[in-house]
């Protein structure tokens, strides 16, 4: 069955992992139940006893994939964890993280988070060379690079792995007796680090892609892994070492815009606080007489309040999302797909009718989604609807592990602001400007996040780039 197309972002996974917890594959559930919003494709979680990696991944919610029978399973105080949504590879459980192998360094697995811009070229590589790939998924391709390495060490032979990757990864790496986590030397997308005190005064190191799956688990948040950096925990502790000089930060500034919970940390900020500024500053660059602001849920209610609060305008949940529509509802056919929107949101009318509306989103992509949130809007009565996008126009794909479609669907990369808001059928359209985004996360002058998707500008050399459009066509 061919992969359903979306007119959302969706980004690749998130990934944790954990060291010295007797519970440890119950903390890596727990943790993935956490981020469940940043993959619902599949789950899979390796854990080690010492001695042995037990691994189980499926298809599916990561509370369908673990039965408590099946998390019994998964011995050992280590363990790491991964759930997914693909930007590359097909959907299919060959392809669901983490990876386990046997090979000279012994059993390891691996799981992470990004997209490598140069996989198609060293599987091209690794391929002439002999090696024999299972998936399709870039992931694979960090397990030869270790298997095939001279050193003697794991962590010298995933050091010299990583200097051979280009793109973005926040790598969860296990051995038997150790977990290695590292970042991408541009820091693209985000590895948190954490610890929990156990009885006799050990501590128990965890990592995550967000802050909220510590705060499930009761961790401390410490600092975040940083760009280029690996951290080694083992029996001899944990140590932080710089395997590659960091470069320009690049941090992915969707994270802050909408993939991550409003609960988190990311890259060190406060992601409530950043959604809030930005519908702050929407509504001081694109203000509107109107009745009502009403978010687009779940993504767009920080900035919706943020709106509400510097406008003056009152702030309604008038759009009411079911939050029990999984993504197999909206699979089968065309005709179906065609009913998502109104299978996930539905308008209360008695606040809406005879209203001048305004919602507030977190983007708009191809369009037809905003399109059909439009008309419900105007359906349920609405005199005028307002969109209101906070962040600025997507003119171009991201290759970092975030899955936009081609430049030729992005309707802002091939029309006017006045163009798109006729398709979507608005009364009027406004984006935040690219500095105003800037002002939100608070990289005025640090210039520490990636804008690519509005600019056009990559932070670092897309070798393979037609591997990569052609990997996004075959979606």
């Amino acid at each position: 069955m061919p992969k359903p197309r979306f007119d959302k972002f969706r980004e690749e996974c998130g990934v944790f992992a954990v060291y010295g917890h007797p519970e440890a594959a119950n903390l890596a559930y727990l943790g993935l139940y956490a981020m469940q919003h940043r993959g619902q494709e599949s789950a899979g979680i390796s854990s080690s006893d010492g001695s042995t990696i037990y691994t189980h991944k499926s298809m599916g919610y990561v509370a369908d994939v673990f039965p408590p029978e099946r998390l019994a399973l998964l011995q050992g105080p280590s363990a790491i964890g991964h759930t997914r949504y693909s930007t590359a590879g097909d959907t299919v459980v060959a392809n669901a993280q983490p990876f386990s192998v046997s090979c000279n360094k012994g059993r390891i697995a691996v799981a992470h988070n990004g997209n490598i811009t140069n996989a198609p070229e060293l599987r091209r590589s690794l391929e002439q060379d002999g090696s024999i790939f299972q998936a399709s998924s870039d992931t694979e391709v960090i397990l030869h690079l270790v298997a095939r390495s001279r050193e003697r060490t794991m962590a010298g032979a995933l050091r010299e792995a990583l200097l051979e990757l280009d793109g973005a990864f926040s790598l969860v790496f296990l051995a038997q007796d150790r977990v290695i986590v590292a970042r991408d030397p541009n820091g693209f997308r985000p590895l948190a680090m954490g610890q929990m005190e156990l009885s006799g005064g050990r501590i128990c190191y965890v990592f995550a892609s967000e802050t909220c799956a510590f705060d499930l688990i009761g961790a401390v948040y410490l600092n975040d892994v940083e760009p280029g950096e690996m951290v080694i925990v083992g029996p001899e502790g944990m140590t932080r070492q710089q395997y590659a000089p960091p470069r320009q930060r690049s941090h992915c500034v969707f994270e802050h815009v909408y993939f991550s919970r409003p609960d988190s940390f990311v890259f060190g900020r406060a992601v409530q606080e950043s959604r809030e500024m930005l519908g702050r500053l929407l509504a001081r660059e694109h203000a509107v007489e109107a009745d009502l602001v009403v978010p687009v849920p779940d993504s767009g209610v920080a900035a919706a309040l943020g709106y509400a609060h510097e406008s003056g305008i009152p702030f309604r949940h008038a759009l009411i999302r079911n939050h029990y529509v999984g993504r197999t509802f909206i699979e089968p056919s065309q005709a179906i797909r065609d009913f998502g929107v109104k299978l996930k949101l539905n308008p209360i009318r008695a606040l809406i009718e005879g209203r001048r509306v305004i919602l507030v989103d977190d983007s708009i992509v191809r369009g037809t989604t905003s399109r059909k949130i439009v008309r419900m809007v105007r359906g349920a009565g609405a005199r005028e609807v307002h969109l209101r996008i906070s962040c600025p126009p997507t003119v171009s794909p991201c290759f970092y592990g975030v899955d936009t479609p081609s430049k030729k669907e992005l309707i802002a990369a091939n029309n006017t602001v006045e163009e798109t808001r006729r398709f979507v059928e608005a009364d009027s359209l406004g984006y935040l400007s690219l500095p105003a985004l800037r002002r939100a996360v608070g990289d005025e002058e640090k210039h520490d996040y990636c804008y690519a998707c509005y600019t056009g500008g990559y932070p670092t050399e897309l070798v393979c780039i037609e591997d990569l459009i052609r990997a996004k066509t075959r979606r």
